[in-house]
């Protein structure tokens, strides 16, 4: 990643799509001034709010668990004091939905090594969000190197080698990443050989990972019931058998070093439901023809909760992700009440978003509002890092672009707040991370909805301990918050809703 941030600051000329650089010095001329309530948006204010909402006594905001729904009440006290209405269930802020949460079962899983029952997770980790089951003897195979090994109908024991894949430039620590894709390699050349499981020893880099990989692990898969699905419709269901494939310590090594010990293997998945929320406010338009129609500013409220620690933090405070987009939203918020425009202004905070979109799924299959009113989606996600003068908009060149009139909107209110460099990478196809699915817009978008992701990128402390209040560069904050609301102040007042562009399709 760190490489990937040298060539950005290097090479800022190449960053810049030609198609976004030539129509914004085109309309450049279109916007002669801006709203007069952007002086609502203030640095001191948005500082103030993300302290509060990524310190630690919010620990985390963990989806489902009481670290959410603690940042949940606060954002709808934040929208009582600013002076937007409740736009929820029952007159309320609130939109309740469940998340239904896939795990392996510490009670009723079981693996033992020769009769002596081995403490899950502690000892011996599962290795994926797989029930299964093996009895059988393990064979040694040192560094799985050796193909000639007959491994069929056995627990193959493996050291783990380094992996040869490119680790992902983001999420957690390198020792994680390591792990992650070393696991992923071994596991499956073992089990396409046959291999009843596999028990896989960390070398020395991945042992420092082990619990970042058991307590990440054990909290299994989640999704959201009826809720839009996270990929195209014709996606296969998940699996929920497979072989098994465990992960220990490196001081494990000696018990499975010999051949011939007696592993068996059972592990069990429970499902259980737990409630998680969106959080939904509203500023009312002023136009009679135009107010029941809606720009949709888009954030998430959770994060990765508390967890393993680095360097002696395990408070997950997602600073920049995605605090520093629920405290824009609140600004612009304090812009719209103090000036509201012809359209309605809608703020949707997401609930567990890190667990896969869900509140945003769940939304945009039981919006508050009719799905066809909603004129455009703001959406943000780690907003106050990275360069001061370059930033990306997601959804602005094909395939992912969906509206060339809201792209142009969107074009137009940067020429006059941050005047960004547009980095063009992140929203390609080939960009490795993948980057415009993993956030909320995605749903809205799928449904064809204007759609687009406002975002200042990746860097080395995402999804880690180290995303914290004060690594947040508060100036850029303020003018990706002043470039959002006067995005949304256009399609707000624009006579004319912006269009989806014909044909689109968003699936790759």
């Amino acid at each position: 990643m760190k490489t990937i941030l040298h060539r950005l600051a290097a090479l800022p000329l190449f960053l810049l799509a030609l198609p976004l650089g030539a129509q914004a010095a085109k309309s450049a001329q279109k916007i002669a001034t801006v709203p007069a309530a952007i002086s609502a948006i203030r640095e001191s204010d948005l500082k103030r709010d993300l302290y509060a909402m990524a310190g630690d006594a919010m620990r985390g905001r963990e989806a489902g668990t009481i670290d959410e729904m603690r940042a949940s009440m606060w954002v709808a006290d934040q929208f009582r004091t600013i002076g937007v209405a409740p736009k929820g269930g029952d007159g309320t802020y609130f939109q309740w939905w469940n998340m239904r949460r896939t795990r392996i079962s510490t009670i009723s899983s079981a693996v033992t090594l020769d009769g002596k029952a081995l403490a899950l997770w502690t000892e011996i980790t599962p290795t994926s969000n797989l029930g299964g089951d093996a009895n059988a003897q393990t064979v040694f195979v040192g560094d799985g190197r050796d193909t000639t090994v007959d491994v069929k109908g056995r627990i193959a024991v493996v050291i783990m080698q380094p992996p040869t894949a490119a680790l992902r430039t983001t999420t957690n620590t390198y020792e994680y990443r390591y792990a992650r894709a070393a696991i992923t390699a071994t596991g499956n050349a073992l089990t396409r050989r046959g291999a009843a499981g596999v028990i896989i020893v960390a070398d020395s880099v991945a042992d420092i990972a082990y619990d970042g990989v058991w307590k990440i692990q054990e909290r299994g898969a989640y999704d959201v019931v009826g809720g839009a699905p996270r990929n195209a419709a014709t996606a296969p269901p998940p699996r929920l058998t497979g072989t098994p494939v465990l992960f220990v310590h490196r001081s494990a090594l000696d018990a499975y070093r010999e051949s011939g010990h007696t592993v068996e293997i059972h592990l069990r998945l429970e499902s259980f439901e737990s409630p998680s929320v969106n959080v939904i406010g509203v500023v009312r338009g002023t136009d009679p023809k135009l107010r029941d129609e809606y720009v949709l500013f888009s954030s998430h409220q959770d994060h990765d909760g508390v967890r393993f620690a680095v360097n002696g933090d395990s408070i997950w405070s997602g600073a920049d992700d995605n605090a520093s987009t629920s405290v824009a939203l609140l600004a612009i918020a304090r812009a719209f009440v103090k000036q509201p425009a012809k359209r309605s202004a809608l703020f949707v905070f997401h609930g567990a978003e890190e667990r896969g979109l869900l509140g945003s799924r769940y939304h945009a299959a039981h919006p508050v509002v009719p799905l066809a009113s909603i004129v455009a989606v703001l959406n943000g996600d780690m907003i106050g890092r990275n360069n001061p003068d370059s930033a990306a908009l997601l959804g602005s060149q094909p395939p992912h672009r969906n509206s060339s009139e809201l792209v142009q909107m969107a074009i137009d209110a940067n020429a006059a707040t941050g005047k960004f460099i547009i980095d063009s990478l992140w929203d390609r196809p080939t960009h490795p991370e993948g980057w415009y699915f993993r956030s909320d817009h995605v749903p809205y978008a799928r449904l064809n909805v204007p759609a687009l992701m406002f975002s200042t990128n990746l860097h080395p402390d995402y999804h880690t301990p180290r995303d914290k209040p004060q690594n947040i560069d508060y100036s850029k904050l303020t003018h990706m918050t002043k470039w959002m609301y006067v995005t949304g102040w256009l399609a707000a007042n624009a006579a004319k809703r912006p269009a989806i562009d014909p044909g689109f399709k968003l699936e790759r």
